[in-house]
């Protein structure tokens, strides 16, 4: 390949380069690395996809250093010459431009998003019960919108664009979620002095909320069953556990095999919203569904996962692809619903049946109503029974509702 060429240290190749021999330079399958004969120091780097590129190699307070300078042919021959003995000058003058450009880049590192956030999960939100719920919605939104950005180019009008897509797009209370959050994250930044003012002022909350009393009629739990049917692993699954369980979204999302204790799903108290632990008597209908679907292998034992080390992601496309089939299956527009909507539905079924209010907040496990108070803090009694025999009715009424027989509720014989 070259005319004049030499072998270098550790099977360098070296040559006198010229722009033609360059050029005529063919690829291998390993990178090949081309000392300058003309100049000491400076070699070509080719590496097995074409790439051409100029590094420059040298010594400063002992320490073997190699700076990058550019690649071919932006950076032609002559010029690479040229910035390769202004590097080398330099360091007979004391300099270590590599390092410091090493030094520089540590330092902009330090300040961009991605790395601000894992400080601040790492300072702040792993002390808080809620805090990898927040970290998860912090870089779901600002980590992958803006993780390789300075912190300090962030402005108001990046924050107000985002928070308007994100309620143009219907999810107008995770967009007032999602300020709240980074209200608290820019303060936690303000205080360590990484920032000198908070993007976030003036930053209003961006939608109305309105208290939600959405239930899901009986035609639309018809509907949205054949759409998980029909929609499959994760979601599919995921929604009917979801509905025949009556519980939190990200309680059901990073369920694991070993909550799961026979019929019974048992959450820890750091798993749970109100930091209380609680036990989920499972119905015949749920652990039908938790048995036959199609599981990704997880060594952590998670059931809802798409990669086998975090639950799922991705809540709203999940109920946006189950929404789109039941108004398939329905031939009409059907209004909107959440996955928290369930929740209410599976307690709306509860009331039909002739549930006791006080059994139905302790399936929820809810600690307010008639379970606040004194009643809640001394009354331990976790209604097991009750609860099993609630989540059965309910089961089978979901099964009757799902194939037509649900015209008449047959109400529960309960103690006052």
């Amino acid at each position: 390949m070259w005319r004049d060429q030499l072998t270098g240290s550790k099977g360098t190749q070296m040559a006198k380069l010229t722009t033609a021999g360059i050029n005529r330079i063919e690829t291998s399958e390993k990178r090949q690395e081309i000392a300058d004969s003309l100049l000491p120091g400076l070699y070509l780097v080719v590496q097995p996809s074409g790439v051409k590129s100029w590094s420059v190699r040298y010594r400063a307070n002992g320490v073997q250093r190699r700076m990058v300078l550019g690649r071919y042919p932006i950076l032609g021959l002559s010029d690479a010459r040229k910035k390769a003995s202004q590097v080398q000058r330099g360091v007979m003058e004391g300099e270590d431009p590599g390092g410091q450009r090493k030094e520089l880049r540590q330092l902009r590192e330090r300040d961009t998003v991605k790395a601000l956030l894992a400080v601040y999960e790492r300072r702040h939100l792993s002390s808080l019960k809620s805090g990898r719920t927040v970290a998860r919605e912090l870089d779901r939104h600002i980590g992958a919108r803006w993780g390789d950005r300075d912190i300090a180019s962030i402005t108001r009008r990046d924050v107000l664009d985002l928070l308007d897509e994100i309620v143009d797009s219907g999810r107008g209370t995770t967009a007032n979620r999602l300020r709240g959050y980074l209200q608290t994250f820019f303060g936690f930044l303000l205080e360590r002095d990484v920032i000198g003012a908070s993007p976030m002022v003036g930053v209003k909350r961006p939608a109305k909320e309105v208290s939600r009393d959405r239930v899901l009629s009986d035609d639309e739990v018809r509907w949205f069953w054949r759409a998980c049917e029909d929609v499959g692993f994760p979601w599919g699954p995921m929604g009917k556990v979801l509905l025949l369980t009556g519980q939190r979204l990200g309680e059901v999302a990073g369920m694991t095999d070993a909550e799961i204790d026979g019929d019974l799903w048992k959450l820890p108290a750091e798993r749970v919203k109100n930091g209380r632990a609680h036990e989920v008597p499972l119905s015949k209908m749920a652990q039908l569904e938790l048995g036959s679907m199609d599981r990704v292998a997880s060594a952590a034992g998670l059931l809802f996962t798409t990669n086998g080390t975090s639950p799922v992601q991705g809540f709203h496309k999940g109920r946006k692809v189950i929404a789109d089939g039941m108004e398939r299956l329905a031939e009409a527009e059907i209004p909107h619903w959440t996955f928290h909507d369930l929740r209410r539905t599976a307690a709306t079924g509860m009331a039909r049946l002739g549930i006791a209010v006080r059994t139905t907040e302790a399936v929820l496990n809810h600690v307010s109503g008639t379970g606040g108070g004194i009643v809640g803090v001394y009354q331990r009694y976790d209604h097991g029974e009750e609860k099993r025999d609630a989540l059965e009715a309910w089961g089978r009424f979901v099964n009757e509702i799902v194939n037509g027989r649900a015209d008449k509720v047959v109400r529960l014989k309960v103690s006052s």
